[in-house]
């Protein structure tokens, strides 16, 4: 039964990250596409995180660390370059 759920989690985290990448690319104007992308990298670390728990092991957590704080620091000098034109001022 558990595994059934984890596979059916990670088919709909996957669902949602080709989703995700569909209004990505197609997102009428600049700040839809940036939250796209930081969905995107929610989604990826969900992804890593369930992949971890299918394969029994913990090795992937560092991984998902690293995106999550990539994630938030892109998000961030996104939101300043389309507030102020740039990162660094």
């Amino acid at each position: 039964m558990m595994q059934t759920a984890l596979y059916l989690t990670i088919a709909m985290v996957t669902l949602a990250t080709v989703l995700n990448v569909y209004s990505l690319v197609k997102g009428p104007d600049s700040p839809d596409r940036v939250l796209a992308l930081d969905t995107l990298y929610i989604n990826a670390i969900a992804l890593i995180i369930l992949l971890g728990i299918a394969l029994k092991t913990r090795m992937y957590l560092e991984s998902a660390l690293l995106i999550a704080v990539m994630g938030f620091v892109g998000t961030v000098a996104m939101a300043k370059y389309l507030k102020r034109g740039s990162v660094i001022e």
